[in-house]
């Protein structure tokens, strides 16, 4: 044994393969997020979303207590700030937003597609409870208050365009 901690992805012992038919579709803030893989898929390692999304679609800033969130830019251009510095990320850009940094973004193009990557399932859950309660950000409270319980804290409004 080589004496270092094995890698959380040791987890995830059974494969998955999810197609169209088998990924979830969720509604949440006005959007649609396709759950590619679910934390279910990984043994709670990891997830990812794929999102399509128009112009001022975004986040309100937020920190995730204890998860990293990465963004793979697919089309179009988002506006990303993470620890009050203001990125420009189009096509082919990733950032990657470490686990207790503040950060939002917004889509500034007219529209956009990208994945996102959390480690661990607390962001989908949020995504999915949100979605199935139908909370979004005209329900501040609402949503302060599921994304607490998702290990995501709420510090701030949501970015414009």
């Amino acid at each position: 044994m080589s004496g270092r901690p094995p890698s959380p992805a040791s987890r995830v012992v059974t494969p998955a393969v999810t197609t169209g038919d088998t990924q979830e579709v969720l509604h949440f803030l006005g959007q649609r997020y396709r759950v590619r893989v679910s934390g279910q898929d990984t043994a709670g390692t990891f997830a990812v979303l794929d999102t399509e999304a128009t112009r001022g679609h975004g986040s309100p800033m937020h920190l995730h207590r204890h998860d990293c969130e990465i963004f793979l830019v697919l089309e179009g251009a988002l506006r990303i700030v993470v620890d009050g510095q203001e990125h420009e990320a189009g096509a082919d850009s990733a950032a990657v937003l470490p686990a207790g940094h503040p950060h939002g973004f917004v889509v500034i193009s007219e529209s956009a597609r990208y994945l996102t990557m959390h480690h661990g399932p607390a962001f989908e859950r949020f995504v999915a409870t949100a979605a199935r309660r139908g909370v979004g950000l005209s329900d501040p409270s609402h949503l302060t208050e599921v994304a607490d319980a998702h290990g995501i804290d709420i510090v701030g409004p949501p970015l414009a365009p």
